[in-house]
């Protein structure tokens, strides 16, 4: 391996590192933080288990549980192509509009329950109250997010 590639290659370990941490501590698992920032970083955008055994050096049941953990948030696809006899993972084109829609049936599922806890705590108990400025702010990014993906959708549009 030349020296540039070297350098290339301790470049992307470093910030698939960095992120992979930053994604630690917004709450996902290690093994999956990483995992993502390295398929994220990689130019074709798809990697083997084998290849991130290889590039994470962790074991392959580590792997097999962070792809699962990953493909199941809808954070990465599993695919082959024709004539290969093993899988690859892959960020799909759309991950992360594809991920805040999903977060708004979340946001849904929590209003409904913070609603419910404001009838049974009662709205005028200060519990009550903070939990109805809650249910506020959920319904506020209810109403905002689908707009500012649209407006990602059409800023992606004029790119292009």
């Amino acid at each position: 391996m030349n020296t540039l590639n070297e350098s290339h290659d301790s470049e992307t370990r470093h910030f698939v590192e960095r992120f992979a941490l930053l994604l630690d501590e917004a709450g996902m698992p290690r093994t999956p933080a990483r995992v993502f920032a390295c398929v994220l970083a990689e130019d074709r955008g798809r990697l083997t288990a084998g290849e991130l055994v290889e590039r994470l050096h962790v074991s392959p049941a580590a792997i097999s549980g962070a792809v699962r953990y990953l493909t199941q948030a809808g954070m990465l696809v599993r695919a082959r192509e024709p004539g290969e006899r093993r899988d690859h993972y892959a960020v799909h084109d759309d991950v992360w509009t594809d991920m805040y829609t999903t977060r708004m049936a979340l946001l849904r599922r929590w209003e409904q329950a913070i609603a419910e806890g404001i009838d049974l705590i009662g709205a005028d108990r200060p519990a009550g109250r903070r939990l109805a400025e809650t249910r506020e702010f959920l319904a506020f990014l209810q109403g905002e997010v689908p707009d500012m993906l649209r407006r990602w959708e059409e800023h992606k549009a004029a790119r292009l």
